[in-house]
């Protein structure tokens, strides 16, 4: 069994905290956090991810009295439910920051939305390069500034102005390839989370290709002022790195992923920047990456100044499961044993949270190593045993069986049952299989990005939780059938197939368009600079060599006519993975309800001081099963909520579209209202003009839903003078 997989020092403590508190001194002023005050003015409230607000003008008796403040439009969302906005703004000094579905960003009157400025990145282009969800503000004595990126590029602007800083970078822009290495350069790269600050520096991962060929996950850190590269930690470590022998030898020249797409949280005080990562790629083939494959699907805990490693605990060894950690971990301190301990809580798409030391690294509730099953897939050693905490519960079920079949009707429980018994189930970390593999939960959760809420005060974590199976399935890509491909085939099953089907029929949900009937949809040129520049969610393939997307043109034009030779797919230019999948399919009922038994979407409160869960309630319903006498359901569900001093949990999420408040106390539901499209993003809790401000953005898209392009912001009523 491979090594370095328990948290490991690479500099003792306390020289660390000595050499941090040398380096502490900023230009600026900054301050621990422990919640949002007036403002909002980080991602997810505050540096320690907390999502929590300490305004408590809403409470429990008036929260039902909420009205709609304001609504602002950004007037950018594209038809066909194409669109979303996932953005948490930030509100400082009564102005908030956002960013629109193709990545405009805007400046408002917090107040009142009234826009005070708008700047485009790629105004001819009416689509983003990727989903964004917000920016990262950072201030001197001279100057405030918003840093936000736009597909592979970080820019820089004056917070005042909304104009482009002309010293960072190349007049205000930089481009997030830099110190990843040349075979990067053309690889597909974005980063969906902004930044964190850290004095001068803004700290950042990446979103990037999930597929074989994909580019590494390096964190880095960039000087604010100048855009300038400062420190880069690599994900998979090069030779004489820590952790180099958990990958096959070399396998930092051409493995891909185990980024940190999901954001981070900081200690300022002690300058530890905490940074989840995701799987290596391929996700769920990992024979050409043989080993425990540190540092993807870690929580890092880093020297803020340096980027030097000061420990790691790894979630999943080898990952073939896609089970990136999706949140940035929560900062918060705990009574363990009876003594105030400051941690570490990070939510993960299994439904675990796990409990860590925020110094060592330590778990402070027992995790065990259990043994799961092997793969029988080509050349795959899947890792023997996995991690699981025995505190706290996990947050949803985790394995699905014949008595987790849906039960809202006898037709229902016998369609899933008919097919549930054609693939393989009923343990952890089933892996994945040509046969068919039930993920449960889903490749979206459990935890996803919304992240989770803690109560400073009470130590007490809320998070909601999706209860959905999906369905893997692998497809085999070397010997005879494929040999009997075209090559166009071969290169569209590859790269292609995962997201619009083997048989190009698209994703249920409309996240992924059919790409039957091409030439009747895209000229040639057009599907050519697609596959160039990528649009919407799909990313760039501008790295595939010019003749295979020549093939691929010619096979979405019905017009594939060259064979592939010979067998393999590095025979037709690309990585050589023997396997793709059948995409990533929901496991739903005849109806298109989830095949598991209700509820479907809850939001749990969990005391992480006893590691016990306090209660769960289901989040979100289906009227029509409402109607037929069926309890309430709850549905998937993305975005996080935030909790307020108020005694207050709000969150959208839900595909029923409604906004809605919670009691943090019981899980009674309190209030909700219905939003113009479906608040898939975390909202945001303020004051403004001695008032206080509730905000989400309402962007839906997701899960089939409508797409829109809204802000909403609600307050208690005036008073009648």
């Amino acid at each position: 069994m491979q090594k370095h997989l328990c948290p490991v020092f690479s500099t003792p403590l306390s020289l660390f905290l000595l050499i941090s508190l040398i380096a502490g001194c900023s230009s600026h002023d900054e301050k621990e956090l422990t919640g949002a005050g007036k403002d909002w003015p980080v991602y997810l409230g505050d540096k320690s991810g907390s999502h929590y607000s300490n305004l408590k003008e809403i409470t429990r008796t008036n929260v039902d009295q909420l009205v709609p403040a304001w609504q602002y439009a950004t007037d950018d969302s594209v038809s066909g439910n194409r669109t979303q906005i996932q953005c948490n703004p930030i509100i400082i000094d009564g102005i908030l920051y956002g960013t629109s579905p193709s990545l405009k960003v805007f400046a408002l009157d917090a107040a009142s939305g009234r826009q005070i400025w708008e700047f485009d990145p790629e105004p001819e282009d009416n689509y983003a390069k990727n989903v964004n969800r917000g920016v990262t503000y950072w201030q001197n004595e001279q100057e405030k500034r918003i840093l936000f990126t736009s597909g592979p590029d970080m820019y820089a602007l004056n917070a005042e102005t909304g104009e482009p800083v002309e010293r960072f970078g190349r007049s205000g822009r930089i481009s997030l390839h830099e110190g990843l290495g040349d075979r990067a350069e053309d690889l597909y790269l974005a980063a969906t989370s902004p930044g964190i600050v850290y004095h001068d520096l803004i700290i950042i991962g990446s979103r990037v290709s999930e597929e074989a060929g994909a580019a590494p996950g390096y964190i880095r850190a960039f000087n604010i002022l100048t855009g300038e590269l400062m420190w880069t930690f690599k994900t998979i470590p090069g030779p004489g790195e820590f952790g180099y022998e958990t990958w096959p030898t070399d396998a930092w020249k051409s493995a891909g992923g185990a980024n940190s797409w999901a954001g981070m949280s900081l200690d300022e005080s002690r300058g530890i920047v905490f940074v989840p990562t995701g799987s290596a790629s391929f996700d769920f083939w990992g024979g050409n990456r043989i080993g425990a494959n540190l540092f993807a699907n870690c929580i890092l805990a880093l020297n803020a100044q340096t980027g030097e490693r000061i420990w790691h605990f790894q979630t999943v060894h080898h990952d073939v499961w896609d089970r990136d950690l999706p949140a940035p971990p929560n900062l918060l301190t705990v009574i363990h044993n009876g003594k105030k301990i400051d941690a570490v809580a990070q939510i993960t798409k299994s439904g675990f949270v796990f409990l860590l030391d925020r110094e060592t690294g330590k778990p402070l509730f027992p995790v065990e190593e259990i043994s799961v099953p092997g793969s029988d897939l080509k050349d795959e050693e899947t890792w023997p045993s996995q991690p699981i905490p025995k505190a706290p519960p996990p947050f949803v079920p985790q394995i699905f069986t014949e008595n987790e079949i849906t039960n809202i009707s006898p037709e229902s429980y016998n369609f899933v049952a008919g097919f549930l018994a054609s693939v393989r189930t009923g343990e952890l970390f089933m892996p994945p299989s040509t046969q068919g593999t039930i993920i449960f939960p889903g490749f979206d959760g459990g935890g996803e990005w919304g992240g989770a809420a803690v109560d400073p005060e009470k130590g007490v974590l809320y998070i909601n939780g999706n209860i959905m199976p999906w369905i893997l399935q692998m497809v085999e890509l070397t010997g005879d059938n494929s040999a009997k491909k075209g090559e166009g085939e071969s290169i569209y099953e590859i790269n292609c197939a995962v997201c619009h089907g083997i048989d190009r029929q698209g994703d249920p949900t409309g996240t992924y368009p059919a790409l039957r009937n091409t030439p009747e949809k895209f000229t040639r040129t057009e599907i050519l600079k697609l596959i160039n520049t990528g649009k919407g969610f799909m990313p760039s393939f501008k790295h595939i060599p010019e003749k295979k997307k020549e093939a691929l043109v010619a096979f979405l034009h019905e017009q594939d006519t060259k064979r592939v030779t010979v067998s393999g797919q590095s025979d037709i230019g690309l990585p050589a993975v023997p396997y793709t999948h059948t995409g990533y399919n929901r496991f739903f009922d005849q109806h298109g309800y989830p095949a598991v038994k209700p509820p479907w979407g809850t939001i749990s409160a969990i005391d992480l001081n006893k590691g016990k869960i306090l209660w769960q309630v289901p989040l979100g319903e289906y009227p029509e099963l409402t109607a037929m006498g069926i309890p309430q359901t709850g549905t998937e569900n993305y975005g996080g909520p935030v909790v307020t001093a108020g005694g207050l949990i709000f969150i959208g999420a839900s595909k029923d579209e409604y906004f809605r408040a919670f009691d943090k106390y019981t899980g009674k539901e309190l209030w909700k209202y219905k939003l113009p499209a479906g608040g898939y993003a975390t909202p945001s809790v303020y004051e403004a003009g001695g008032k206080q401000y509730i905000v989400i953005a309402c962007g839906g898209g997701k899960m089939g839903t409508k797409s829109d392009d809204k802000y909403l912001a609600f307050a208690l009523p005036a008073l009648k003078k």
